[in-house]
């Protein structure tokens, strides 16, 4: 039996034809994630030498740019199995073959997007999802389906404060029944990334032109991004979302205002994760010119954008209901606001007059009309909350 100090040796000639092996642009890569593994290191190792051949520079792309605590603490078996998952699926789905490899190993093959726990999803979604796309032909079609029934499936919906955190796992957002916006991505990038659809998270640490941050996701179509509010489907397709008014105006330059998408490889950017400020081992890809001069409703000179919500009561619950606009005798808008089953920065949104009086009607789910009077400002972008009940 060797010694110790005789197998050292054997040991550095192993790891040296190990590493010799690697695809030479991981390589050097590969040596620092196992070192970052530490005691979890034969793991690792393992999941090097045991892969298939033809799945090999998969698992490698995959090691190469795993963050230090998933080195730490993923098995062998966990990642063998998502890769191999994943491979099975794109040979299943009509598109599959057609997807870039680059693109694949990027945003089809890894198991999570952000700081999210790390479950064992693939092969419970593939089984799920796979015949809810049945029939679909290319990979945004395949998204919409999913993005209509996933959440159905599954009894998730949304909320803003029932969530129990915003960074939730697809585990963890079932047990509750309820995600954010971010919660809500995650589940449907999974969804796609079972199928074989390439898709990413996006977001933006804060609108530029109101509070608050705000998620969603991007699946790859057709040879380019599109994106999709996380279960708010639109029949009108892709690129049909609530928020593209506010994503038009995004900074590019400044950090907290630009809109940017995961990325498994390094990019020298990291994702800004509101909800974990301190942590920056997501890469990311700033992407606001995808979305900046796209809104739906750009301002002329001497309009402004309204946006309208309706409480119960002062520090109550959002509520549905009917709105009209007039100006004097003439309906200008009408439309319905958002309740608590919607993103909290989705607002009932109107283009008026800039300095102008306006008369806003809304209705109860009683039936009660109810009235205020409102003079617009100069400002380009206003918002008013109305409140049913002042006790």
């Amino acid at each position: 039996m060797m010694t110790l100090k005789q197998s050292l040796p054997f040991l550095a000639l192993s790891m040296a034809l190990l590493t010799n092996s690697l695809a030479d642009p991981h390589k050097t890569l590969i040596e620092q994630a196992l070192k970052k593994a530490g005691k979890n290191r034969n793991q690792i190792t393992q999941a090097l030498e045991n892969g298939p051949k033809e799945q090999k520079s998969a698992i490698e792309f995959l090691i190469a740019y795993m963050p230090k605590h998933d080195l730490e603490a993923l098995s062998a078996k966990y990642l063998l199995n998502n890769v191999d998952l994943a491979f099975k699926a794109r040979a299943s789905m009509p598109w599959g073959k057609d997807i870039p490899e680059a693109l694949f190993l990027n945003d089809v093959l890894p198991y999570a997007s952000i700081n999210e726990r790390r479950d064992d999803w693939r092969a419970d979604f593939y089984e799920r999802l796979a015949p809810v796309v049945k029939g679909c032909k290319t990979p945004g079609e395949a998204a919409q389906v999913l993005n209509r029934d996933l959440y159905k499936l599954i009894g998730v919906q949304y909320h803003a404060s029932k969530r129990p955190k915003p960074d939730q796992s697809p585990y963890e957002s079932i047990e509750a029944k309820y995600a954010s916006c971010s919660g809500l991505s995650v589940l449907l990038i999974d969804a796609c990334r079972a199928v074989s659809v390439p898709a990413r998270f996006a977001g933006t640490a804060r609108w530029a032109n109101k509070r608050g941050n705000h998620s969603w996701v991007e699946v790859w179509d057709n040879g380019k991004w599109h994106f999709t509010g996380a279960c708010e489907y639109n029949k009108a397709g892709l690129n049909k979302v609530w928020f593209i008014n506010d994503a038009s105006h995004a900074k590019k330059d400044e950090r907290r205002h630009a809109i940017y998408a995961t990325s498994w490889q390094r990019t020298g950017e990291s994702f800004p994760m509101i909800w974990a400020k301190d942590l920056d081992y997501v890469p990311a890809i700033n992407v606001t010119d995808i979305y900046t001069g796209r809104a739906a409703q750009l301002l002329s000179a001497g309009e402004c954008l309204l946006g309208i919500q309706v409480w119960d009561r002062p520090g109550g619950k959002r509520i549905v209901c009917d709105v009209r606009v007039r100006a004097g005798e003439e309906e200008v808008h009408q439309g319905k606001t958002t309740g608590t089953g919607n993103d909290t920065n989705h607002l009932f949104e109107v283009v008026l007059k800039q300095d102008d009086s306006y008369e806003i009607e809304y209705v109860d789910k009683s039936g009660k009309q109810h009235s205020k009077p409102l003079k617009t400002t100069q400002e380009a972008h206003q918002r008013l909350d109305l409140v049913l009940s002042e006790e």
